[in-house]
Parts: structure tokens; sequence; C-alpha cells
């Protein structure tokens, strides 16, 4: 899963691809770089920023998605918590919905996902944007993680949602400081016992610049590593920046699986 931030204030790239001749650009190059889908997002979730309108965030993120679906672009997400944002960048050509809140910030968001039947990513993330990176606690952090995913998964099931449009995300480095998510990177084979696909986004992540004292453009070689652990942990999808980088990643790690690279 390739990112495509078309926000201005994104941790690594925000600005970046903030104008919609930018945005498609990229995104039909990481489609070109060898991403299976790509992860279109309006909002920024890096620590002290803006909250995000739902009128601003489907400005951003729906010529986005209409564009490249008119460019005949692969598979697209929309990394919203909103409904409505959701629903739009659905209309316009969306075939998947990435919600870091699990189905916890918008209570049509479930309803919504099971009426169009589209796959949706339920993220584990612990209060707000705004304050999940305040202090965060865990008395034993990947059997918390896993029994809160149980629960955004019993949340889909009672919105209508069919428990194989579902993935799991962990939410590294959300509502997570650096030791509680390489615990939960060392401990991901856990996450099969929900018995759904896992999706891991370890992308320049803070933990990343963390150990290796890098700020988020040099945290490249750390992002390999940590996608290779994702994938010989289990996890069937990645979310990344630098897709053509770990598309290797990703064909070394599966041969040493024995799959098919």
């Amino acid at each position: 899963m390739g990112v495509l931030n078309v926000t201005p204030d994104s941790f690594s790239d925000g600005g970046a691809h903030a104008h919609l001749d930018q945005a498609v650009a990229h995104g039909l190059a990481l489609f070109e770089a060898g991403a299976d889908v790509v992860d279109v997002g309006g909002e920024s979730t890096r620590p002290g920023a803006a909250a995000v309108d739902t009128a601003e965030e489907r400005r951003r993120v729906v010529p986005v998605v209409r564009a490249l679906r008119a460019a005949g672009a692969g598979p697209l997400s929309v990394d919203t918590t909103k409904a409505e944002v959701a629903a739009a960048a659905l209309d316009a050509g969306a075939d998947m919905v990435n919600d870091v809140s699990g189905l916890r910030f918008d209570p049509a968001m479930g309803p919504l996902v099971a009426q169009r039947g589209v796959p949706a990513v339920l993220m584990h993330l612990r209060g707000s944007f705004g304050t999940m990176h305040l202090e965060p606690r865990y008395r034993e952090v990947m059997a918390e993680v896993a029994a809160e995913l149980r629960a955004a998964l019993a949340r889909a099931d009672r919105a209508g949602v069919r428990r194989e449009q579902t993935i799991v995300d962990p939410g590294l480095g959300f509502a997570k400081d650096a030791g509680h998510t390489l615990e939960v990177l060392r401990r991901l084979p856990e996450l099969a016992a929900l018995g759904r696909p896992v999706l891991a986004g370890p992308s320049r992540k803070s933990f990343v610049g963390k150990v290796l004292e890098r700020p988020p453009a040099q945290r490249l070689m750390g992002t390999a590593a940590a996608v290779a652990a994702c994938i010989l942990g289990g996890a069937h999808m990645v979310r990344v920046h630098d897709v053509r980088e770990m598309v290797d990643v990703a064909r070394m790690c599966d041969a040493i699986l024995g799959e098919a690279a």
C-alpha cells in the first residue's frame, strides 16, 4: 500500500502532494513503482496536527481519487475517519476504506462500509489524534492491542459489516511509544489469532527515528528493517512511502517464507 498524503502538514511529506496535479502524478508513480493499492489521505494524524473539518477533507481527497480513477489507476483506498468523506471518495471511485479509529470516531462509518460492501481497515488507536501520544500506558501492550482490535471487529459486526470485509492494523506508533511499538512488532504473529488479514504501517515512523536517531527523510533503511519484520511476522500488507524499495524487501521476505516472489 503506497501512501499518498494530500495534506499540507503530514509528518514526513506534508505539502509535497497538496496540489491536484502533484497528487495525481505521485499516485500514478506509486503504482508504477509496484504498489498494489494507493491510500489517499486528507487529514494528518501527526502529533499536534490541526483538525480538518469534513468539507475541507472532502475538498482535498475527492478530486484526487476521481482524477486517479480517470487516469486508469489501480485500487484506491481512502484514509479517513469520517463517513461523509469516505462516502464521497467511494462515489468518486475509491475501492476501500482505511479508518485509523477502528470505526470509533464516526458512528456512521460502520453502516456505510456495510452498505457499500467494501474492504475496511480497522486500526488500533486509543484516544484522539490530539491525546494519543500523551503518556500512552499499557500493562500488557500486545494483549491489549489484540483485545481492542477484537472490539473493533465486534463494532463492525454490529454495524452489519461482514467479517470477510475487514482487515486489522495494530497501529504502529499510534498511542504507543517506541518501546510499545517495538514490542508489538516482536509479537505481531499473535494477531493471527484474530483470523483476519493484517496491515502494518511502519514507514518513517517515530519509533524508527528513536532507535536510529534519524529524521523522517533519513529513515529508509530503518523502515526497510521494520517492513521485513512485519512481513516475516505475518503482515499481509504494508503501508509505505518508499514503494519501489519496499517492493524489493517484500519480495525477498516472500522468498524467505517460501511464497511466490
